[in-house]
């Protein structure tokens, strides 16, 4: 797997690489072609608290987790151990649903643009994303996997755009826009 790793307010020394590299390598067993994944890895530091958050995007999915602790090496044995836990918890689901795929080896086809703004406006971030059509079932396989409160796709059963959403009791809701 290929790993980028880069700190926020915070410098990346050559052990640090070397642990968070050593510790990722653990997910390599479970793709099939773990050289052709690339992995980013975002290091911040808040205070006293260190966080990292890991993103692995495949062909057809995204597995992302964020943990954060006092010490780096520590949130980075937690993150390790999610995204791990992420793979199974969903690997029968992924297996039946994409049977006859070669394993994790799936992607959505977009790119993430995020852009700055300069203004003094509430918006701080804004992404960009060329949705790909998906059933809600899929849907929810990546709300789980993205670890989000809500994922926008567009919805083939429905024809429209929809707004599938993490309800407070854990079951979902989606809304669609027609």
């Amino acid at each position: 797997m290929k790993i980028s790793i880069r700190g926020d307010k915070v410098t990346v020394t050559k052990s640090i690489k070397d642990y968070i590299s050593e510790k990722l390598s653990r997910l390599d067993k479970y793709f099939e072609n773990p050289k052709g994944i690339e992995c980013k890895v975002l290091i911040k530091v808040k205070n006293q608290e260190q966080s990292i958050e890991v993103t692995v995007p495949t062909s057809r999915f995204t597995l992302r987790a964020e943990e954060r602790h006092q010490d780096l090496y520590a949130a980075t044995d937690l993150v390790v151990d999610k995204l791990e836990g992420q793979i199974r918890k969903n690997k029968d689901r992924l297996d039946k649903k994409y049977r006859g795929v070669p394993k994790f080896e799936m992607s959505f086809d977009f790119e993430a643009l995020e852009d700055e703004l300069v203004d003094d406006s509430k918006i701080v971030k804004r992404k960009n994303i060329d949705m790909k059509p998906m059933d809600e079932e899929e849907a929810i396989i990546q709300i789980e996997l993205l670890n989000h409160d809500f994922f926008v796709f567009k919805n083939i059963d429905e024809d429209c755009v929809s707004v599938l959403y993490k309800r407070k009791d854990g079951s979902y809701g989606i809304i669609n826009v027609k």
